[in-house]
């Protein structure tokens, strides 16, 4: 579940905020009233949204997807930023996780209580500090090169059955190519700014050129 501060530091930052389906309530609880509230509607009572006009309210009943994934394939922005979406229901957070690799044209960030996690781009720098937690987790087969890690990824095949990059660390500033759009990249969540900065600067387009 969201908190108050997570969803102002993600408002600060953005120009609109959508909620997916009873992250509407979350909102208002936060003094926040949602541009747009998208989802099945099945676990938001009209009494938890309040003072949000019915015309920001668009529901899509159909139940094959999650409302996370009608909310972030339903909006047109260069980048997203997703709160409320980890720690209280283990698949639902690997749900998310799966349509942000579905999803690749969707540049979207995940805010965690600890962490942050996103895909990573055909090419991503960042300059973080040595001994910065880089955790590298694949949906899919992928490939790579890295420069600034401790444990380079060069010539590793990563599978989620297989290799994966768990707890590696920056020497200093990162680059890391990939092959393909299969690879989360985790983060402490106070790189959240750092990250937006960054794939907002150099977007991410798929296929690579």
């Amino acid at each position: 579940m969201a908190t108050s501060d997570e969803i102002q530091r993600c408002a600060q930052m953005s120009s609109a905020v959508v909620a997916a389906d009873g992250g509407a309530a979350h909102c208002v609880a936060a003094g926040i009233t949602p541009d747009a509230v998208i989802g099945d509607m099945d676990s938001l009572a009209d009494t938890q949204i309040d003072g949000v006009p019915a015309e920001h309210i668009h529901t899509i009943a159909e139940q094959d997807s999650t409302d996370f994934d009608k909310a972030l394939r339903n909006i047109d922005a260069p980048l997203v930023l997703g709160v409320g979406f980890t720690g209280a229901r283990m698949d639902h957070q690997l749900a998310v996780f799966n349509v942000l690799v579905r999803r690749p044209e969707h540049q979207c960030i995940i805010l965690g209580d600890t962490d942050i996690a996103f895909l990573c781009p055909p090419v991503l720098r960042l300059p973080l500090e040595e001994g910065v937690r880089v955790s590298l987790f694949p949906f899919g087969l992928v490939e790579g090169t890295s420069t600034g890690l401790k444990w380079p990824i060069n010539g590793l095949n990563f599978t989620p059955d297989g290799q994966v990059g768990t707890s590696n660390e920056a020497t200093g500033e990162i680059e890391i190519t990939v092959t393909g759009p299969k690879l989360l990249v985790i983060l402490p969540n106070a790189y959240l700014e750092m990250v937006t900065e960054s794939l907002l600067r150099s977007p991410a387009r798929w296929p690579a050129l």
